[in-house]
């Protein structure tokens, strides 16, 4: 259960600081949403790029796993935000 909930805090929190970073605004649940999403096209492409995945056994520990695990959820949130921008126009 504490995943689920842990999924849609730290997903709130990419989608959010994406938004930021490319100048959007959308609701608390749009947030969620672009977070994961994005967390999901993030890790697609490192793992296209890297040929490796991330290990989420310790996703609660501040490390640089987790860290490098959160930049490359924000890259995925921008990139999901950049497309979606790209279609609305």
């Amino acid at each position: 259960m504490f995943g689920i909930i842990g999924w849609i805090i730290i997903g709130g929190f990419i989608g959010w600081l994406a938004s930021k970073l490319m100048g959007t605004q959308q609701g608390c649940l749009m947030d969620v949403v672009v977070g994961v999403v994005g967390a999901f096209i993030g890790g697609l492409g490192y793992n296209l790029l890297t040929g490796k995945g991330f290990d989420l056994s310790s996703a609660f520990s501040i490390d640089a796993g987790f860290l490098m695990s959160l930049l490359v959820a924000v890259i995925g949130a921008v990139v999901l935000l950049l497309i979606v921008r790209l279609i609305k126009k």
